[in-house]
């Protein structure tokens, strides 16, 4: 071990650096294999959105680079389609994502092993380098701080949150930067990190935007400058601020546009001056392994950092190194972020004015960032506590202890266990701290072994209680559906959008290089998932599902191959693939392929992307609440025969049973309440369909699988199960005289049949429509996924080319080589007013403000090397 120390400090800085990365990554991945994670068993890292949301724009980042460039900007494979730029911006931009290109698709899941890793060890890093730089910590007593940093508990919690981690490996290099501004003048370290996050990734770029506001305040007004130097400084800081801003503008931009139809249509503008929780609540986070489940979706801050590291921080108000005036700056900024914690304001404020949707406090990592560095400019070797310095740590340490333990059972967790080993910790930091000679090389030692023991012990308790996705289930399934898919997009390159009617994730067209109609991501336009939600189908905040298609909706969206998982048995696992989807109607459509339980059907219904509609389209409002008469009003407004409003006819079922459930006459809105609350309640409805017509069964949100098991004809009712708007579902076609019998379990005591209507489809007036529709198609000559081009022939005076293309002002439309203005229908859609004639139309999308963002970017970077320039010849003279 001397030996080794030896060489160590023969090349310290390398050596620490070296250390500062091996050791984070080193433990973690130590852990994952132990796991049987990545390449090295049969686990994955696979969790909650990485492994439904991510992993799948992993896959489409690959794509794209790799064979499918024209999918950057703009892809149908997004929902009915989408802009990308937000989506690459938020979630893509990172350069450790290039591992990806290394790995073919069904490995993924071991790149994703080897990203995780190398972001772990570059936190280290970084933290390690910033402490060398401003000599705050210079030997080995660094690997302890690297490590606590790069193993936090925020930092553990969110490691499924891979876009994350990059703000956490940039902070450090940030406030270097901004500490070299205030000492020397230059801003070149902090302007190029700044503009380098706010391009990798926007969201906790904002976060760090924030804090380094905080951090420059405090180190500036610290300092003891005076006159027009100190002026001189802030305007460096602002100016640095703003160049950083403009370098990054050609991300920025456009992001702003996207964000302006998705995420800031959410902005919140309801909330109150209140504490969200009891403050000290937040103690039980600062004990070992205090994290589960649980708080992923609503807890308190992850704020683990080490005892050390917790004792550090606390000395550093106890010390008289410290100015006066600088001790009660650094007391105003972590009473600020303590309260941001826990006050309802200042929380909004650091997530940009949105409560986030699961993982609370995203910004909690620049605390655990200012606890590490007030307690590193502490920790010196020199300094020893006196009695009257440990003292108030000890009140306070003891304070926190019994609070937790006497309050042990509300922190889910928690647990005695953990509390005790956290308090024995403390008492072994106190007094490795309180030791007089910290100069020896074993004292170093034991000092970095006790950091590195205690951050690994917490990550490893942490993570244990999280589940996992294994290989077999991602990989089976991807094999399945890229099988599948390939299997049409093989052989029929015309354009077309295909559902299947099983699912992993939102995002399988994205993964399965499909145009779809689902996907989920935070940058999802607005008006997607309020179309999606009108039409019938599950939506929410950020995704949409096409798993409640109808024959009408099938055709509206050219939806021409459905892949259908069957109950039968087969060649493929039913385990593989999870049906989402109930389809009795696909009888309609022709059958094309047949692979164990899995169907292939092709729709001979489906319009082409582009159609001439009645000019009724132009002008429908359509306001109705009910999905049936949402679908017949758009149906109408398009054939502009009003016969067309009632395609979807209610109907009575014959007769119903009910046993342990109090009898009710009217059954749509009723409330039906169990008899015996002991017994189970179930209610039969029974119906014989007196025609091969499609039957559709509309569901209110109550009806999910939280208060109601469903069954159709004695087998589960395959259904995605969240939805927040009435959804359609069908369950009967081609059964003429054939009993249908449906079966509704009630979970708990009473159950609101919200919406619960049965309809009949008539079939010939739909047909009729789709033939009058499909006889004036838009002939696609040329495609891909952000240009299109087709021809169409118009033989009345004028005429209306309706398309299913999501509106979007970065589409530019040409007839015939002249430009024109498309206009936005039903809310969502785009079409185009065309004269009589022969047409040639040409679509192309670029991002709004791309170009004005190109500008601002190319004149930020003209500055800089204006000044770099302007420095060199002063120098030079």
């Amino acid at each position: 071990m001397k030996s080794f120390i030896h060489r160590i400090r023969q090349h310290e800085k390398m050596s620490l650096l070296i250390l500062s990365f091996i050791i984070p990554a080193t433990v973690m991945a130590a852990y994952f294999c132990y796991r049987g994670m990545g390449p090295f068993g049969s686990s994955t890292l696979l969790t909650v959105d990485l492994g439904q949301q991510y992993v799948d724009f992993f896959a489409y980042f690959r794509h794209t680079l790799l064979s499918h460039p024209s999918g950057l900007f703009y892809t149908f494979q997004k929902a009915l389609g989408g802009e990308m730029f937000g989506v690459w911006t938020y979630y893509l931009m990172s350069p450790f994502n290039l591992l990806l290109l290394l790995f073919p698709d069904r490995a993924l899941p071991s790149a994703i092993f080897w990203i995780t890793i190398f972001k772990y060890g570059a936190a280290g890093l970084s933290f390690a380098w910033l402490l060398m730089k401003t000599r705050v910590q210079n030997h080995l007593p660094v690997l302890a701080f690297s490590t606590s940093y790069a193993l936090m508990g925020w930092m553990v919690a969110n490691q499924l949150n891979l876009m994350w981690l990059d703000a956490v490996i940039i902070l450090p290099l940030i406030i270097w930067g901004i500490i070299q501004l205030v000492d020397t003048g230059k801003m070149r370290t902090y302007v190029g990190w700044l503009a380098a996050l706010l391009i990798i990734n926007y969201y906790m770029a904002y976060m760090v935007c924030l804090f380094a506001g905080l951090f420059f305040l405090w180190y500036w007004l610290s300092q003891t400058h005076s006159g027009q130097r100190i002026w001189a400084t802030l305007y460096r800081f602002v100016g640095g601020s703003l160049l950083a801003a403009g370098l990054a503008a050609v991300t920025l931009l456009p992001t702003w546009y996207s964000l302006g139809i998705s995420k800031n249509q959410y902005t919140q503008t309801d909330w109150s001056a209140k504490l969200e929780y009891f403050p000290p609540k937040m103690l039980a986070k600062f004990f070992i392994g205090s994290f589960n489940f649980n708080q992923m979706p609503k807890g308190t801050p992850n704020l683990f950092i080490g005892s050390i590291m917790v004792l550090g921080a606390l000395f550093y108000f106890l010390q008289q190194n410290h100015s006066r005036r600088n001790k009660w700056l650094t007391f105003l900024i972590t009473a600020f972020l303590a309260l941001s914690l826990c006050f309802e304001p200042l929380d909004l404020l650091w997530h940009g004015m949105q409560f986030p949707i699961w993982y609370p406090y995203r910004f909690s990592f620049v605390v655990s960032f200012w606890l590490i560095w007030l307690a590193a400019n502490a920790l010196q070797p020199e300094f020893t506590p006196t009695l009257k310095q440990l003292v108030i740590p000890v009140l306070i340490c003891l304070s926190t202890v019994i609070y937790v333990w006497v309050n042990v059972s509300h922190f889910s967790f928690l647990s005695q266990n953990q509390v005790l080993i956290g308090s024995l910790l403390l008492i072994a930091a106190f007094c490795l701290i309180a030791l007089p000679n910290k100069q020896p090389w074993f004292y170093q030692v034991a000092f970095v072994l006790f950091a590195v023991i205690e951050m690994s012990s917490s990550a490893a308790t942490s993570l244990n209680r999280i589940s996992y996705v294994t290989k077999p289930e991602f990989q089976n399934y991807q094999q399945v559906l890229s099988t599948q898919t390939a299997n049409v997009t093989d052989h029929d390159h015309s354009w077309y959008r295909m559902t299947p009617t099983f699912m992993r994730t939102k995002n399988d067209p994205l993964s399965g290089q499909y145009n779809g109609g689902s996907v989920f991501s935070s940058t999802l336009e607005k008006d997607m998932p309020t179309f999606m939600g009108n039409l019938g189908e599950p939506d929410g905040d950020g995704f949409v599902t096409y798993t409640n298609g109808t024959l009408l909706t099938d055709s509206l969206l050219n939806m021409k191959y459905i892949i259908d998982r069957q109950s039968k048995s087969g060649t493929i696992p039913a385990n593989i693939v999870n049906p989402v989807s109930t389809r009795t109607d696909l009888l309609d459509y022709q059958k094309i392929r047949k692979d164990g339980l899995i169907s292939t059907y092709q729709n001979p219904y489906a319009l082409p992307l582009g159609f001439l509609s009645s000019s009724h389209i132009l002008s429908l409002d359509n306001p109705t609440k009910d999905p049936t008469q949402y679908q017949a009003n758009l149906w109408a407004s398009l054939t502009g025969n009003p016969k067309d409003t009632h395609l979807y006819s209610a109907q009575n079922f014959d007769h119903v049973i009910f046993q342990n459930v109090k009898q009710q006459t009217k059954l749509t809105g009723a409330i039906l309440q169990k008899a015996n609350l002991f017994k189970p309640g179930e209610i039969t409805f029974n119906f014989t369909p007196k025609t091969d017509n499609a039957y559709y069964l509309t569901l209110g949100s109550n009806l999910n699988d939280d208060n109601v098991t469903i069954k159709l004809n004695n087998h589960p009712l395959a259904q995605y199960p969240t939805y927040r708007n009435t959804i359609v579902v069908n369950i009967a076609d081609h059964q003429k005289n054939k009993p249908v019998k449906l079966q509704l379990t009630l979970k708990k005591s009473t159950l609101w049949l919200q919406n619960f209507t049965l309809y009949q489809f008539n079939n010939q007036q739909f047909l009729t429509g789709q033939k009058k529709l499909a006889a004036h198609p838009l002939k696609v000559t040329q495609h891909n996924q952000s240009s299109l081009a087709g021809t169409v022939s118009v033989q009345s005076k004028k005429a209306t080319l309706m398309t299913t293309i999501p509106y979007s002002k970065g589409w530019h439309v040409t007839v015939d080589g002249h430009t024109v203005k498309p206009v936005k229908v039903a809310g969502i859609f785009t079409a185009v007013k065309l004269q009589r004639g022969q047409h040639i139309v040409h679509f192309t999308y670029w991002p709004p403000m791309l170009n004005v963002g190109i500008i601002i970017t190319l004149i930020s970077l003209v500055i800089c090397a204006f000044v770099s320039y302007k420095k060199r010849r002063s120098r030079l003279f």
